[in-house]
């Protein structure tokens, strides 16, 4: 095979030796792979959606460097792909670089921010401390001891989003309640280091913890796992991750980043560019789950309360403080 085919894989490789593009989309997935059961995986389990409803495919790509962004974006764009899906925050510059080059093609990107967005870009972004509110308000009533984790990955606004609603919704409940927080790293490695994840969630549960709440991709699957063995509750992130450890696992603060790709693709040449769109609890862009592996661990007591916040903060009743607003966390000090 070669390096092309690797890159881009057979058909955009064929499309181009043969001096023709190619209509198909491409979903350029972040570094820790589209099977890292939470971000990555949500936008693939979209992009087999559209497929599988469609018939059609799809060119991808699994980042293994940062050196593979700017150049993953030219290739697809080169080989005709259109629209560009590209995931995560780290993929919002090059997407704003490449862009400029190609006005003919369409990106979207998810996660990231571009002050000022190109014609031909699609931003989206999701309210995560909305989500992450109803799953803090779930710790805290889950919580015996009172103290709850939360491990986040990458240490960047973006997941002090999540820590800083997390922390609001378990303060709503328990105000005297101690949230012991921790980031994986300070890299993109962070993504997908579950052994860390693994690490840090015995340090939390030697410190009392008793619900461990994991915003770090591929590393999440180290805290579930962790937290299963020690025999305390955890919350999974974007995808519903309930599954991995049934009865173990609180509930997942659902990240509808599969509706996103989905949308992105299915809209195709008429996706709607030059703007952003931002998903909260009112467009169902973020929620909780609730399936068979942990209807035993939610409590009629705690869906009541959870679902009178929910529909609080659409009412705009209920004012979830956003990280990104002052840098900084009324209820918990990063």
């Amino acid at each position: 095979m070669t390096l092309m085919k690797k890159f881009l894989g057979a058909a955009a490789a064929v499309a181009l030796t043969a001096g023709t593009a190619v209509a198909d989309p491409a979903v350029i997935f972040d570094l820790g792979g589209k099977f890292d059961k939470s971000f990555n995986e949500a936008g693939y389990n979209g992009a087999q959606r559209w497929a599988d409803e469609t018939g059609g495919k799809y060119l991808e790509i699994e980042l293994q460097s940062e050196a593979q962004r700017e150049q993953a974006l030219r290739r697809f764009a080169e080989a005709g792909a259109n629209p560009i899906v590209t995931m995560g925050f780290a993929m919002a510059s090059p997407v704003e670089q490449v862009a400029a080059d190609y006005p003919e093609t369409k990106f979207v990107n998810i996660d990231g921010f571009i002050p000022e967005i190109p014609e031909n870009v699609q931003m989206i972004s999701f309210q995560e401390h909305e989500g992450s509110y109803l799953v803090g308000m779930m710790a805290a009533m889950a919580s015996k001891s009172g103290t709850v984790g939360f491990i986040g990955g990458m240490d960047i606004p973006l997941i002090r989003h999540f820590g800083c609603g997390y922390a609001q919704g378990v303060k709503a409940v328990n105000p005297d309640a101690t949230i012991i927080a921790n980031m994986t790293g300070t890299t993109p490695a962070a993504w997908n280091d579950p052994v860390k994840g693994s690490e840090l969630t015995k340090a939390q549960i030697a410190q009392g913890a008793d619900v461990v709440y994991a915003a770090a991709g591929g590393t999440g699957v180290g805290v579930l796992q962790t937290a299963a063995d020690e025999n305390i509750l955890s919350i999974g992130v974007d995808s519903n991750q309930n599954h991995l450890h049934s009865g173990k696992v609180l509930t997942s603060m659902l990240k509808r980043v599969d509706v996103a790709v989905y949308e992105a693709l299915k809209a195709g040449d008429s996706l709607e560019t030059g703007t952003g769109m931002v998903l909260g609890l009112d467009q169902d862009g973020v929620g909780y789950s609730l399936d068979e592996h942990n209807e035993s661990l939610v409590t009629a007591e705690m869906k009541s309360a959870v679902d009178a916040a929910r529909a609080a903060i659409i009412a705009g009743d209920l004012e979830v403080a956003s990280y990104y607003a002052t840098d900084s966390c009324p209820a918990l000090d990063f």
